[in-house]
């Protein structure tokens, strides 16, 4: 899956760079995830359209990707797909409705990429794994995310943050299944999209009218 990912951000990019008019079909801004939810995922495949953007996300995708090996693809897709719709819905709840930045589009991995991040600091906890290596890269993604304008932090902060909430799922379940008990990781992940979602209902709801 991991290089599936990759390969759906790269035709997504060339399709940007061969029509401009392809971004506008899946970038996510606030006013339109109402009437037009599936841009709360499509925008997490889509990039600016300069190589460094891309470049720099594709890569942290390829290096992470020994974190597929350990879940298991259905858990990988299932962890950056919930984490990519996480940290647009961050984004748009953090929005304020009417201001500019709930006209502002929001495109890139970055929120699925650093809930891989998240569920890895756990995994690696539950290991026992050497973790200073992942703490100084966060650190330095910390400081760009806060420091360089441009940059969707609200999208890195919900993505990472749902990265380690499913990180618990799923070790968690290792522990239960290791037991003998019932595996109950699909539930969890539900009820924590559920959540994702309900939350979004009511941003919307309070923002009155489209």
């Amino acid at each position: 899956m991991s290089w599936t990912i990759i390969g759906l951000c790269v035709a997504v990019w060339i399709g940007e760079l061969t029509s401009p008019a392809f971004l506008d079909q899946v970038i996510l801004a606030p006013d339109l995830g109402r009437t037009e939810p599936w841009r709360f995922l499509t925008s997490a495949f889509a990039h600016a359209t300069t190589i460094v953007h891309i470049g720099f996300n594709m890569l942290a995708v390829w290096m992470l990707r020994g974190l597929e090996t350990y879940l298991g693809g259905r858990r990988y897709t299932a962890l950056y797909l919930i984490s990519a719709l996480a940290g647009s819905a961050v984004f748009v709840l953090l929005a304020t409705p009417g201001s500019a930045e709930w006209y502002t589009g929001l495109v890139g991995a970055s929120g699925a990429i650093f809930g891989l991040f998240g569920a890895l600091v756990v995994v690696y906890r539950h290991l026992r794994q050497p973790m200073t290596q992942i703490w100084v890269v966060l650190a330095i993604n910390a400081v760009i995310s806060f420091s360089v304008p441009g940059i969707a932090w609200q999208a890195h902060v919900g993505g990472f943050l749902t990265g380690l909430a499913i990180g618990v799922i799923f070790v968690g379940e290792q522990r239960r299944r290791a037991h003998g008990g019932t595996d109950r990781t699909w539930a969890g992940l539900l009820v924590l999209t559920l959540i994702i979602v309900a939350a979004l209902v009511v941003k919307y709801w309070l923002a009155g009218p489209a």
